[in-house]
């Protein structure tokens, strides 16, 4: 059984504060791979970043979401990703109309369920990594909730409750698979 679960959806819908959760409960989680290239690009004063270089951006995110699935292989029990490989790919089709999410797919398969945050504008801040409106957002969001399903997957929409909630709700219906 595959146990890298993505947990993916709408920026600024409570991605990162789940994973830490999940964290505290003593799973195994990999940090969003934009959030680090973002830091990384800025401090570097590089142009990789999703609103100067959307192509590059994604490409490095990619990059990333494969080395991040090889590190995690070591891991024992669940892996929770904010956000994976396959958002990064659906961002590079998006930026250059290249078809790769499937073959990276292919290659490189996650969970067959992934857990979305929907959008949720009462919780939605932006931030030196998350400069794009919430409309952008939920673009990005409609993009995911229809590549995640093409590709195979079984989309958990989460519930806009409170993260021990939301950890509690992820891990019950993984629980409940076997």
């Amino acid at each position: 059984m595959n146990r890298f679960v993505v947990i993916s959806g709408c920026s600024g819908g409570g991605k990162s504060t789940l994973l830490a959760e999940l964290a505290a409960r003593g799973h195994a989680v990999v940090e969003e791979p934009g959030r680090r290239i973002v830091k990384e690009e800025v401090e570097g004063k590089g142009a990789a970043l999703p609103w100067v270089d959307l192509a590059a951006f994604a490409r490095r995110a990619i990059d990333m979401a494969i080395a991040d699935r090889a590190l995690a292989a070591a891991n024992d029990g669940w892996t929770f990703f904010d956000r994976g490989l396959i958002d990064a790919a659906t961002a590079l089709e998006q930026a250059t109309g290249e078809t790769v999410a499937a073959r990276l797919n292919a290659s490189h398969p996650y969970h067959a369920r992934v857990f979305m945050t929907p959008p949720w504008p009462e919780i939605y801040i932006g931030d030196a990594e998350r400069r794009h409106s919430l409309n952008t957002a939920v673009a990005e969001y409609d993009r995911l909730t229809a590549a995640y399903p093409a590709l195979g997957y079984e989309v958990i929409p989460l519930p806009k409750a409170p993260v021990g909630e939301r950890a509690d709700f992820v891990l019950d219906t993984l629980r409940m698979e076997g």
